[in-house]
């Protein structure tokens, strides 16, 4: 299996989905943050795992390989990119026809924690940015008052 996670940060999901894959699993890693990306390589090495590639850049820019990933994730930070519907465009020639786009958020409500207001997407504009970069959504689902995950898939021709 491979495994995007795209603007990982430190490797929240990063390293653990290093863990599920397993030895004949890859996952790749992206962040615009260098010394985010210079933690993760330290605790990657550390734990000894030898099936993360990461590195620095900006999502817009990147896509790693063309239909190769069976899941590109995406944690809280759709709002983050300066252009999301080009990310998600990006994630659509990396997965392979069955794969799966996965998308956590925070909902766009007032809270304690979490980006400002103002720059968190609803559930309703995410769908309709994923839509528009040419994915089918499968599921989008409350995690908890703060939280939504949105699943889709390729748009079949």
């Amino acid at each position: 299996m491979t495994f995007m996670d795209v603007g990982c940060g430190y490797g929240f999901f990063t390293i653990p989905a290093a863990q599920i894959v397993g030895e004949t699993g890859k996952v790749y890693a992206v962040d615009i943050d260098a010394s985010s990306i210079d933690q993760l390589k330290r605790d990657v090495a550390e734990k000894g795992l030898n099936n993360i590639r990461a590195k620095v850049g900006a999502a817009e820019e990147t896509i790693f390989c063309e239909e190769c990933a069976d899941i590109v994730f995406y944690s809280i930070v759709l709002h983050d990119f300066r252009d999301p519907a080009k990310v998600l465009r990006n994630a659509n020639l990396m997965l392979k026809p069955n794969g799966k786009m996965v998308n956590l958020d925070w909902k766009k409500k007032p809270a304690a924690l979490g980006p400002p207001l103002q720059i968190r997407f609803s559930e309703e504009q995410a769908s309709s940015f994923i839509k528009q970069a040419r994915f089918t959504i499968e599921s989008v689902k409350d995690l908890d008052s703060d939280f939504y995950l949105i699943t889709a898939k390729p748009f079949s021709s």
